[in-house]
């Protein structure tokens, strides 16, 4: 950190007995030590908030940005959906307007209301076949483990 030889520390520890003399040479020492580990802890923890801010402002712009992105995104399909919703109502005037001049009936409003009743279609005949063909299920046996379920339960006897 300091480039500092093994001279030069010699020459502070003989100014330093000089100066404090054998007795206090100890103590002084002593809270100097004390002092460089309070001070390293002091820039640690202030490297470790410097850090953490960052990083916080790192998250806070990537949430800004995320967070334009999904607008934009939005914007755009709702733009897209209202673009989409244009031509369907545009194609559905056109095919009314040729209906209407094919059976020379006068064009009717195009209605935004969704029908009532949805079309029911009928099962075809082989479905009925196969739902008529199909067996019964066997009856339980007392000894039988069922192992999709419960075990099987015997009749009771009236």
């Amino acid at each position: 950190m300091f480039d500092v030889g093994f001279s030069e520390l010699i020459l502070i520890g003989i100014v330093a007995l000089v100066i404090f003399g054998p007795e206090d040479l100890p103590r002084v020492a002593r809270m100097a030590g004390h002092l460089l580990g309070k001070f390293r802890r002091y820039v640690a923890d202030v490297k470790s908030d410097i850090s953490r801010e960052m990083e916080l402002a790192d998250v806070k712009r990537l949430h800004d940005e995320l967070k334009d992105g999904a607008r934009s995104l939005q914007d755009t399909l709702n733009e897209q959906a209202r673009s989409l919703e244009a031509d369907f109502q545009n194609s559905i005037g056109n095919l009314q307007q040729e209906l209407a001049s094919t059976l020379s009936l006068p064009p009717e409003p195009v209605s935004e209301a969704v029908p009532e009743t949805a079309p029911t279609f009928e099962p075809a005949e082989e479905v009925h076949a196969v739902a008529e063909e199909t067996p019964a299920p066997p009856e339980a046996d007392e000894n039988q483990l069922d192992l999709f379920g419960a075990p099987a339960v015997p009749a009771r006897k009236a």
